[in-house]
């Protein structure tokens, strides 16, 4: 069954896309906790990081020039950003399609609260 992020890739749920190429899509989080909240997809459907297999290094590479390009044209890349990756309940994983949030636009903080 396709995940809901498959869906948004392949244009059956309208999303606020702002970059698609043949590896990646990303677009704008409905639930933003930053000003700036993006999340970059692989358009091939990977579970979780636990799921990665070798030929899917390309890909993965990818998805960091691109989360540095969106940030570049969202003018955070000279004031911070942060690229988070949640694998599974215990990290925060909600939809199990790999998916790297982009987030700025404003001080984020410490990483974790205790």
């Amino acid at each position: 069954m396709a995940t809901l992020f498959s869906k948004i890739v392949h244009g059956e749920i309208p999303a606020d896309i702002v970059y698609q190429d043949e590896m990646v899509t990303a677009f704008k989080d409905i639930n933003p906790i930053a000003p700036v909240h993006i999340l970059i997809v692989p358009n091939k459907e990977i579970a979780t990081v636990n799921d990665v297999a070798p030929e899917d290094e390309q890909m993965l590479g990818h998805m960091f020039v691109v989360a540095r390009q969106v940030a570049r044209d969202l003018n955070i890349d000279q004031s911070g950003y942060r690229l988070l990756i949640n694998c599974r309940g215990d990290a925060g994983q909600e939809v199990f399609h790999l998916h790297m949030h982009l987030l700025g636009g404003r001080k984020l903080g410490p990483m974790l609260a205790k």
